[in-house]
């Protein structure tokens, strides 16, 4: 047989399954991440008051007759360790990569393409960036920004 094919049957068969396997596992992936709640949480009484609005960042209620702290129904809910994302996607890009911060075009050797995402760290310059770009690409990376 010519040279990277399969020596006999049960290693075709093995090597089927393990791309099937693979593929599942890559699919399992995927629904995780999809279901992943983007719960926004609202502070208390943003929706009444405009100056809450226009910071509308989670606060914790304090107050001893506070409806939301007491989760009585009809108030939003309050931030608590239920709504954290599995660990197995916890901190993923939505395409399922793993994204790591680049400053150099050397940073590339380390990473693998199939793994992970690069975001080109703020503080390069333009030239080193379209460097970084350049050799990304070539080695087949995408580039989130």
């Amino acid at each position: 047989m010519a040279g990277g094919e399969p020596q006999s049957l049960e290693e075709a068969f093995a090597a089927r399954r393990n791309v099937l396997a693979a593929r599942r596992a890559r699919e399992r992936l995927r629904r995780l991440i999809a279901s992943k709640s983007r719960h926004r949480f609202l502070r208390y009484l943003s929706w009444r008051f405009w100056k809450f609005e226009r910071r509308d960042y989670w606060r914790k209620p304090k107050g001893n007759d506070n409806k939301m702290r007491l989760q009585l129904k009809g108030y939003p809910p309050i931030v608590k360790v239920g709504y954290r994302t599995p660990k197995a996607i916890r901190g993923m890009h939505p395409s399922g990569l793993e994204p790591v911060i680049v400053s150099s075009a050397k940073d590339l050797e380390r990473l693998s393409p199939e793994r992970h995402i690069v975001y080109i760290a703020s503080g390069v310059g333009l030239r080193k960036k379209q460097e970084i770009r350049r050799a990304a690409l070539e080695r087949g990376f995408r580039v989130a920004n």
